[in-house]
């Protein structure tokens, strides 16, 4: 049974996962490294570290999650976010291609209301209390 769950999580967050895949691939061929982690797969550098400094409302994060897949702009953030990351993970396994949409909404939600939208967010407060 155990198996079969599993599977499902990893189906359920596939639609993200394969996001990441195509980024963390750009980042392969410019010159950027791959690891596995348990279930995970981590790019770091290339043209990861681009799409972080200038994408759309995670410009200037140091690592971010789609599935089951970690984007870091380096080695050295990968291994300071990991712990945070994992935690999204686990919650893309929960929610699946809905994770985004949702992030987003409470995104705007709290912008609007003049929150700050990261901080604030219910998903990344889950993140930052289980890790510390």
């Amino acid at each position: 049974m155990r198996r079969l769950t599993t599977l499902f999580a990893i189906l359920w967050a596939a639609p993200w996962t394969l996001f990441g895949l195509y980024v963390g691939g750009i980042g392969l061929v410019t010159g950027g490294r791959v690891q596995r982690t348990g279930r995970v797969i981590e790019f770091w550098g290339g043209f990861v570290a681009v799409f972080l400094r200038v994408f759309p409302l995670i410009a200037g994060a140091s690592a971010v999650t789609f599935g089951h897949t970690v984007l870091a702009r380096g080695r050295a953030q990968l291994d300071a976010c990991r712990k945070h990351e994992l935690v999204h993970v686990r919650q893309y396994e929960r929610w699946g291609p809905l994770f985004v949409p949702a992030y987003l909404l409470f995104w705007l939600r709290l912008w609007l209301s003049g929150k700050n939208p990261y901080y604030d967010n219910p998903f990344e407060r889950q993140a930052f209390d289980e890790t510390g």
